[in-house]
C-alpha cells in the first residue's frame, strides 16, 4: 500500500515542475521584472513626485524637491499593504476537452493562467489563495502546493466554485468555461458581493466549443462518458447549440454586471500571454 500510494504522489507530482517553469516563463514574457500593482497611499517606500495643487496643505510639499524648479512638488509613497486574491481553476471533466490536438486541453490553460497570475501576484508581495481549501498566503513557498493542488482533477462533468471562503474585501478569479448550471456560481457570486470582493470571471473556450462545425451523423458524449447523445444530421443543431451559447454568455455578462465583477473570454488557439496581460490590467483596475 506505502509502494502504491508513493507511485499516485510521484505520477500526480510529474508534471509539476514543468507547469511552474511555464507559468513562470509567461509571467516573464508578459510583465518582465513586475514588482505589483503599484499605488499611492501610506508606506514608507518612495514612489514618486507630483505638482502640488490648491488642496495640498504646506506640510505635503517637498521643499528641497521644489526648491529645483519654479513649482511646487509633493512627495508621494506607495501602497504597501498587501492586497488578497482568491483563484478558482475550474478542473472538472468537462475541461479536459481540446477539439484539436494541436491545442491544449481548456483545463491546462486554466492552470497555466491561474499559476501565472499567481506568480505575478506573489512576485508583487500580494497573497494569493485558491479555492476550496488553500488560504491566501504570500511569498514564493505558497507556489510549490498552489502547483501540486492545481494538478488534481475533478471527477464532476461540470465544476462550480464553492460559497465561502473568500476573504472580505479582496478581490478573486474564477477560471472556467463557464458551462454547467450556474446557480452555485451565482451563488457564489452573490456571497461574495455580500463581502465587498471585486472578482473577474474568465470564461475558456476551445474554438470548436464557438464553431459548431459537425455535419452529418455525430455522436457527442461528455468528458465524464455519462451524457451521450447521437444525430444523424448534427449540421440541424448548429443554430439552435449557437442560440445557447450565446445565451449563456449574456447570461454570464448579466450577472458581471450585476454584481460589479469583469468578465473575460479566452480561446485555446489564442496565445495565453494575451489572456494574462488582460487580466493583469483588469485586477489593476479594480485597486
Amino acid at each position: 500500500m506505502t509502494i502504491d500510494l508513493r507511485q499516485k504522489a510521484e505520477a500526480l507530482a510529474a508534471p509539476l515542475p514543468a507547469l511552474l517553469a511555464q507559468a513562470e516563463h509567461l509571467a516573464a514574457s508578459v510583465l518582465p521584472g513586475a514588482h505589483g500593482r503599484r499605488r499611492v497611499g501610506q508606506g514608507d517606500e518612495f514612489w514618486q513626485y507630483r505638482p502640488a495643487t490648491t488642496s495640498d496643505g504646506a506640510g505635503r510639499i517637498d521643499w528641497r524637491r521644489s526648491g529645483r524648479a519654479d513649482a511646487h512638488f509633493v512627495r508621494e509613497t506607495e501602497w504597501q499593504a498587501a492586497q488578497t486574491v482568491t483563484l478558482w481553476v475550474d478542473r472538472a471533466q468537462a475541461m479536459a476537452f481540446t477539439g484539436s490536438k494541436d491545442r491544449v486541453p481548456k483545463a491546462d490553460r486554466a492552470r497555466l493562467l491561474g499559476l501565472a497570475l499567481a506568480v505575478l501576484l506573489l512576485k508583487g508581495g500580494e497573497r494569493v489563495g485558491l479555492l476550496p481549501d488553500m488560504p491566501p498566503r504570500m511569498g514564493r513557498a505558497q507556489l510549490e502546493p498552489l502547483t501540486l493542488a492545481l494538478a488534481a482533477d475533478d471527477a464532476t462533468d461540470f465544476g462550480t466554485p464553492p460559497t465561502g471562503a473568500i476573504p472580505a474585501r479582496s478581490q478573486a478569479v474564477f477560471l472556467s468555461d463557464f458551462l454547467g448550471p450556474t446557480e452555485e456560481l451565482e451563488r457564489t457570486v452573490a456571497h461574495a458581493v455580500a463581502q465587498r470582493v471585486r472578482g473577474v470571471l474568465v470564461q475558456i473556450l476551445d474554438p470548436v466549443e464557438e464553431e459548431f462545425p459537425y455535419q452529418g451523423r455525430s455522436i457527442f458524449e461528455s468528458m465524464s462518458g455519462a451524457l451521450r447523445h447521437e444525430t444523424l444530421r448534427a449540421n440541424d443543431l448548429q443554430a439552435r447549440y449557437r442560440d445557447r451559447l450565446a445565451a449563456r454568455k449574456d447570461a454570464l455578462a448579466a450577472l458581471a454586471r450585476k454584481s460589479g465583477w469583469q468578465i473575460l473570454t479566452h480561446h485555446t488557439n489564442q496565445p495565453p500571454s494575451h489572456a494574462l496581460m488582460a487580466l493583469w490590467q483588469t485586477l489593476d483596475g479594480g485597486r
